[in-house]
């Protein structure tokens, strides 16, 4: 049976492994907003070093899980990464040609700094990070790794793994804060996990008293980030209408932030 899962990963830093505030974590949806085996945190490094194709990575991040993927071909797999997956044009062109921009402005309009999709949301109220201003770019390196090693080619602007069964895009949990599409998706989640049934939390691998320290580590920002990544994943399969989208002005290479548009709206958009 041809089956959709939907996955959050919440990124770490390359040498993440005894960093107590900032790992990998891993979170996976069903359609129904179930919770899959367990959240994983951790280093995801290694996994990616292993991985010879998408289906071996995307196997062991189930795996990480506590879970066993059969028949991956005929399934779809939604991953929803909140990283920075790509780099200005600007900046871009200053490290390959040292070609440079024409005038450097205030920060949030700094080409070198950020992308369109980074632009887009400083105009509707968000301050999203820079990867290169922020120090983030650990993330967004092991990030852009993945895509280039097991989904390189573009579906369309800001969602890759053209050729594979998985789509891979930005998400940004941040900027879900205030969206209440967003939250009711948390709220359906945690009501389906509480009413977790010993035989179903048996054949997740999991046990009543798994369910209830997951309830409460969630709260974390790794894991709580991830489990949003994975909400988003799945709102982009199910209510694409409710994230912003590109524009045509959009670079392709750049990548795209998806978020919820309510979420804006009630940012004073």
């Amino acid at each position: 049976m041809n089956e959709q899962y939907y996955i959050g990963w919440d990124v770490g830093g390359w040498n993440c492994d005894q960093n107590p505030n900032s790992r990998d974590a891993i979170v996976i949806l069903d359609t129904k907003l179930n919770l899959l085996g367990l959240p994983w945190r951790g280093n995801l490094r290694e996994t990616l070093n292993q991985a010879c194709s998408t289906q071996v990575f995307i196997e062991k991040l189930f795996g990480l899980c506590g879970l066993t993927l059969k028949d991956y071909a005929q399934h779809q797999y939604v991953m929803a990464i909140d990283t920075p997956l790509g780099f200005s044009e600007g900046f871009r062109a200053l490290i390959n040609q040292l070609e440079s921009v024409s005038q450097i402005h205030a920060s949030p309009t700094n080409d070198y700094l950020y992308r369109h999709t980074e632009k887009t949301l400083f105009e509707r109220g968000l301050k999203p990070l820079s990867a290169i201003k922020d120090m983030i770019g650990s993330q967004a390196t092991k990030g852009m790794h993945m895509l280039a090693k097991f989904a390189p080619k573009l579906h369309q602007t800001g969602i890759w793994g053209q050729g594979t069964p998985l789509k891979a895009f930005e998400g940004y949990p941040s900027a879900c804060k205030h969206a209440k599409f967003i939250q009711n998706l948390l709220n359906q989640h945690f009501k389906f996990v509480k009413a977790v049934e010993p035989e179903t939390a048996k054949s997740q691998n999991a046990t009543n008293t798994d369910i209830d320290e997951y309830i409460d580590e969630i709260r974390s920002p790794d894991q709580r980030d991830a489990l949003i990544c994975a909400l988003l994943a799945w709102s982009l399969a199910h209510h694409p209408e409710q994230l912003l989208w590109p524009s045509e002005f959009t670079p392709p290479k750049e990548g795209w932030i998806f978020v919820p548009v309510d979420g804006l709206t009630l940012r004073g958009v």
